[in-house]
């Protein structure tokens, strides 16, 4: 049978959740994790009366995830372990179309979230701005989380080792990936721990961008970004054409700055939430919000008024499936090849992939 990255893999995915407690930072962070599950719960974890529901922060709708929650193992050989990182005001589960995937083909996939940069933590902090309260100063908080979220990743590596996950994983065969703040994530843990041997930032931040400058604060997250690594790490950025927060212009500076083997797909006519599961309402979503983080952010001395006027709505962008087969299949295809040595992974991978996107009707543009 011909490699096919882009189908979703022959095990049924379980889902377990547990906490990490960093005693020497005084940090405990949930942590969601994937696994191949047991033959006996084959269909379920596509089974919407048996797949796992959860809430992505308290008084949010409940939503479901391609896995079966708490399921048997499947018996065999260890995982290769990829770390996920959120965006900024995300969440462990904002990706879970990917970690499933992954997951389905036979990854084990952890997921920590970044506690005090997460989406329920940035909704409190809105709602005291509306009623009067100061805003977190937004330089303070990059500041800090420069520094928390590469040692919140690698501890999560060493709790999964460890076996927190109570899934035995191969120490030898790590990757990583992350969306927004979590694409730099990526890119700096990449840089700090040695372990990693791919890496797939997902419209990541450390590209020049408007949105640390308009608080006055230069671009840390720039600055901070150390891509001298002293050892190969096959890199594959996807990013969005019309990324409202993160500019394409920003990615190409970025995608020039980190070493070989490095390429980029960019995927045409999307935006910063192409990355995200349930794209369309996640992106209407933030549109409809943007007046009001534009006011909270003016009250705090942070103008972003301009960033949100060229928004499309997502009924004018390209469909989040086209996203979703982007990632799910280049995503799978960088792991093959670099923590499998998958042979067919990386011939595909040396193709000419906006084109293989192309015969699946996705409008995608390669950079290098």
């Amino acid at each position: 049978m011909a490699y096919d990255p882009f189908s979703r893999g022959p095990l049924p995915v379980g889902v377990r959740s547990f906490e990490v407690k960093d005693a020497s930072r005084d940090r405990t962070l949930p942590v969601e994790f994937w696994y191949p599950a047991s033959d006996a719960h084959a269909g379920q974890d596509l089974d919407e009366a048996t797949q796992d529901k959860f809430q992505p922060m308290p008084m949010a709708p409940e939503v479901s995830q391609a896995a079966v929650r708490d399921a048997a193992p499947h018996d065999g050989t260890r995982p290769a372990l990829v770390v996920f990182s959120h965006g900024y005001g995300g969440e462990r589960r904002q990706t879970t179309h990917f970690c499933t995937h992954l997951a389905s083909h036979g990854y084990a996939v952890a997921s920590m979230d970044h506690v005090g940069n997460t989406m329920a933590d940035t909704f409190q902090a809105a709602m005291q701005s509306q009623a009067g309260e100061a805003m977190p100063d937004l330089a303070e908080t990059i500041a800090r989380f420069i520094e928390d979220r590469p040692a919140d990743t690698s501890f999560v590596i060493d709790r999964v080792l460890a076996g927190d996950g109570a899934v035995q994983v191969d120490a030898e065969r790590i990757g990583i990936t992350g969306h927004s703040f979590g694409g730099w994530t990526t890119l700096e843990t990449t840089g700090r721990d040695r372990r990693i041997r791919a890496a797939l930032p997902l419209a990541p931040a450390g590209g020049a961008s408007g949105l640390t400058e308009a608080a006055g604060a230069g671009n840390p997250l720039q600055e901070s970004l150390s891509l001298e690594w002293d050892r190969e790490v096959p890199t594959l950025y996807l990013v969005a054409e019309f990324d409202t927060l993160l500019p394409l212009d920003g990615m190409r500076g970025l995608i020039a700055r980190t070493p070989a083997p490095c390429r980029a797909v960019v995927l045409r006519n999307s935006d910063h939430f192409h990355f995200c599961d349930n794209v369309e309402q996640t992106h209407d979503m933030f549109k409809a919000m943007a007046p009001l983080m534009a006011a909270s952010g003016s009250a705090a001395g942070v103008d972003t008024t301009g960033m949100f006027e060229s928004m499309k709505s997502s009924a004018d962008l390209c469909p989040g499936d086209h996203a979703y087969a982007m990632i799910q299949g280049l995503g799978l295809a960088h792991m093959d090849a670099h923590l499998r040595g998958d042979a067919e992974a990386a011939e595909l991978l040396t193709g000419d992939l906006a084109a293989l996107l192309g015969e699946r009707g996705i409008d995608a543009e390669g950079i290098g």
